[in-house]
């Protein structure tokens, strides 16, 4: 039992650590892509419609004789599972990248932590718990959280430079759109866009964590999830979005945009996410964020010809820190064997989280 858990704690952190990797990839892509004209809505439909045609044979082939029976229930949490997660949280996040800067979008994610805390608190999924220690300092992450946040749309901080030559994508193709440098209009629209994702985001671990509990099929809660997405994300880009040529794809940025945002990023992370959130729980698979803030920022410095800022991230980032040390001390999330009730697969494993 002890080696077993300990597998799984070992399998999560490394899932998450890929997860945050595969992100800090796809927000430059999404930045370069952007860059090229593509319009956003489109990159989102894209993206989701990737991934179901990505999913819907794997869980064919590995949950087919093993999930759950499909209910009305199921299929209500899997539509808000792709608003929330999907449609909304992306169309939001998206906005947010191209108004402001690769690595100022992944320093708001670090407020992920802290809305999923206060979320999942509300909801009974994690135990406030003031008087212990951990309490405490999931509290005081929550606080750093959101007062770094405020600190992260008006201040910078120091530049450093760490790389002696860069390589900079941007010139290697033609601008088109509406890509311009950001204003301070557009860096506080951009921020509230960030905020919003961040909700989005949020709510979503909370429904997936109820969902996870009745569909724990990785495979199957992503595809139904993808699918949910790639309707509603279709839906809204026609009937907004008036320029045609813009769905077309040919052998360039766009298409690898699209087909690594769908089948790597929504095919993939949210594969892995998903069971991190049926293992740990939400709070410790949003605790993972500043990774891909550490990522992306060496990436775009490197890649996108942005500035580095030391000190404008450290408390958003100190802040998920704290949040994982003070869930480390107080794990809300127990183990129990339910082979019965899993896909039993190499992602899924033979255990679920109970309270």
């Amino acid at each position: 039992m002890k080696i077993c858990r300990w597998m799984h704690e070992v399998k999560a952190v490394i899932l998450m650590v890929v997860v945050q990797f595969f992100l800090a990839g796809l927000n430059v892509l999404y930045k370069l892509a952007t860059y090229d004209g593509m319009s956003l809505r489109v990159i989102v439909s894209y993206r989701f419609i990737f991934a179901t045609l990505f999913l819907i044979p794997l869980a064919l082939i590995f949950e087919r004789k093993k999930r759950p029976k499909l209910t009305w229930t199921i299929l209500f949490q899997a539509f808000l599972c792709g608003f929330f997660g999907g449609s909304l949280c992306q169309n939001l996040y998206s906005e947010s990248l191209v108004l402001t800067s690769a690595t100022f979008a992944s320093a708001m994610a670090n407020l992920i932590p802290a809305v999923t805390f206060i979320l999942a608190a509300s909801f009974g999924l994690e135990e406030m718990g003031i008087s212990t220690l951990a309490g405490k300092a999931k509290v005081v992450g929550t606080l750093m959280g959101i007062t770094g946040a405020m600190l992260l749309t008006f201040c910078k901080g120091a530049v450093i430079h760490i790389w002696s030559k860069q390589v900079n994508l941007m010139k290697l193709i033609t601008p088109n759109g509406r890509h311009a440098a950001a204003s301070n209009g557009s860096l506080v629209l951009g921020c509230i866009f960030a905020m919003g994702t961040c909700l989005s985001f949020s709510v979503w671990l909370i429904i997936q964590a109820k969902m996870s509990a009745r569909y724990p099929c990785p495979y199957s809660s992503t595809a139904l999830m993808s699918t949910m997405a790639a309707i509603q994300s279709a839906v809204f880009t026609i009937c907004v979005e008036k320029d045609w040529s813009q769905w077309r794809l040919g052998w360039n940025i766009r298409l690898f945009t699209t087909a690594y945002s769908g089948i790597v990023v929504q095919g993939m992370n949210i594969t892995f996410m998903i069971w991190c959130v049926r293992i740990k729980g939400p709070l410790f698979t949003t605790s993972f964020y500043p990774l891909m803030l550490l990522f992306t920022a060496l990436a775009g410095s490197l890649l996108l010809d942005e500035e580095l800022h030391l000190g404008r991230s450290l408390l958003i980032g100190g802040e998920s820190f704290i949040l994982d040390l003070g869930d480390e001390r107080d794990d809300g999330y127990a183990y129990r064997s339910e082979d019965s009730l899993l896909c039993d697969n190499s992602i899924s494993g033979s255990y679920r989280y109970a309270r």
